[in-house]
């Protein structure tokens, strides 16, 4: 709240508190409403404030088929207004503790024996109580196994059950990471800073060629530290009509290579990877138009958006991390190229990017291989239109433009050869579960002569969150 009592009236503090409101997500959003209430007499302003509280909690429950695991099902739950504190106190319980902002999230996938994942996080908004100081805990444990059929009976034999088929393909990550965050007053106090540190170990079995990896079978670390420093202004975090988000990140591990005088390129570069990451996010909402009386909340708002990423290496000698690189293309849902730190981009319109098209890979020398890109550009332009904005669902619609590519390396990099994309979308926001939405996008650059749209257009879907 910045209309604190004793302060001087502030047309511009009552936006600033009706944005930082909205942003907590525990009030209605159009219920957030001020009343200045003047007294002539002492020269004084009364504001009250109107609010009506929601629930901001969310429960995940999905069943999806695909990603060459079969059946999978999730369970997910996160609390928004959790409170550790108030684990003693039986009021206090809703189902849950809550009255304190920190977030907790459970989630757990798993299609029986082949696949399974737990994830955890926490984050506490309000570290020590006084400043907007941020701590973020998280921890994710996943197993894919895939059997090797065409060993399957010398593997699942009675003197030997317990290795079985599910154990002679896998791969398993275990991650761990800690994360503190700042909000900063100088240049002006929308700007934010944020530190992780993160450990991962890869434990992979027969398996490292389906994901790009340079072993089929390795085990590798990856600590890194990332540094990020963001600029948010964005009013209203469900449809955003004004503001803009502008980040830069860099993340990076140690040197090992430069430390170690008997470093040995073929066996030790795997072992513990290196690596600095970059990338720079920037997005604006522009509203078109006046919108007044019962319809000032229906108004066009532009969203325009750029996005880069760069992956760099310490030793020209070393080849680039395996982990930790982009994928580019469909609708930008986690997969199981995930699991490998890869930042999953969505471009509409078209599949996954492999490295095998010709316009990215001429001499076909990495043919069949999925994803290897360590530098990419995205550009987007969205104009969307609210088709009901109320306490119990935002429904909007929208048209897109983008234009994307994703490079091996920086030799190979072409700022100006670009896939290019158009299609329509609707966006549905359900408080209980979050966001769900549905695109058709045409690739303009998958077009074929006398084909018309078959074979260049793709629906893709998301759920729970807006992709990259």
């Amino acid at each position: 709240m910045r209309t604190l009592p004793g302060e001087l009236f502030s047309k511009t503090d009552i936006m600033r508190s009706i944005r930082e409101l909205g942003a907590l997500n525990y009030f209605e959003q159009e219920s957030i409403t001020p009343q200045p209430v003047p007294n002539q007499a002492d020269g004084t302003v009364d504001i009250n404030w109107k609010l009506k509280e929601k629930s901001s909690d969310q429960l995940e429950l999905s069943a999806g088929w695909g990603g060459g695991i079969g059946l999978t099902g999730t369970l997910g739950v996160t609390f928004n207004n959790f409170s550790i504190k108030n684990i003693w106190k039986k009021s206090a319980w809703d189902p849950l503790p809550v009255g304190d902002g920190q977030k907790l999230s459970l989630r757990v996938q798993s299609n029986g024996k082949m696949y399974r994942s737990y994830n955890f996080s926490f984050s506490e908004p309000w570290l020590g109580g006084k400043k907007r100081n941020s701590l973020t805990l998280g921890y994710n444990n996943t197993k894919i196994h895939q059997g090797d059929y065409s060993n399957y009976y010398n593997l699942y034999s009675t003197k030997n059950r317990r290795i079985g088929i599910i154990d002679s393909m896998y791969l398993r990550v275990n991650s761990i990471s800690v994360g503190f965050g700042k909000q900063l007053k100088w240049p002006d106090d929308f700007f934010s800073f944020g530190t992780t540190i993160s450990y991962s170990l890869y434990d992979v079995k027969n398996m490292g060629n389906y994901y790009g990896l340079p072993r089929n079978s390795m085990k590798s670390n990856n600590l890194s530290l990332k540094l990020a420093l963001q600029r948010s202004s964005v009013f209203d975090p469900i449809f955003p009509r004004s503001g803009s988000d502008i980040g830069a990140s860099v993340q990076f591990t140690p040197p090992y290579s430069l430390f170690k005088n008997n470093y040995n390129l073929v066996e030790d570069q795997y072992k513990w990877v290196e690596y600095h990451k970059w990338r720079f996010n920037a997005t604006w909402y522009v509203p078109l138009g006046r919108a007044t009386g019962e319809d000032k909340n229906r108004q066009f708002v532009l969203k325009l958006a750029a996005k880069y990423g760069f992956m760099g290496r310490y030793n020209t000698d070393l080849d680039y991390s395996p982990f930790e690189r982009f994928q580019l293309g469909d609708a930008g849902m986690t997969n199981s190229y995930a699991l490998t730190g890869y930042d999953i981009v969505a471009h509409r319109g078209y599949p996954v990017y492999i490295t095998s098209d010709p316009r990215i890979n001429p001499d076909m020398s990495m043919a069949n291989t999925k994803d290897m890109f360590t530098i990419f550009n995205k550009y987007q332009a969205e104009l969307r239109y609210p088709v009901v904005t109320n306490p119990s669902s935002t429904i909007y619609g929208l048209a897109f433009f983008e234009a994307a590519n994703g490079w091996h390396s920086f030799k190979d990099y072409n700022p100006f050869k670009l896939r290019r994309s158009v299609g329509l979308g609707a966006r549905f926001y359900l408080p209980m579960f979050g966001l769900l939405g549905f695109d058709y996008g045409i690739g303009i650059d998958r077009l074929q002569p006398g084909q018309g749209l078959k074979g260049a257009g793709k629906f893709t879907f998301m759920l729970g969150f807006e992709p990259e």
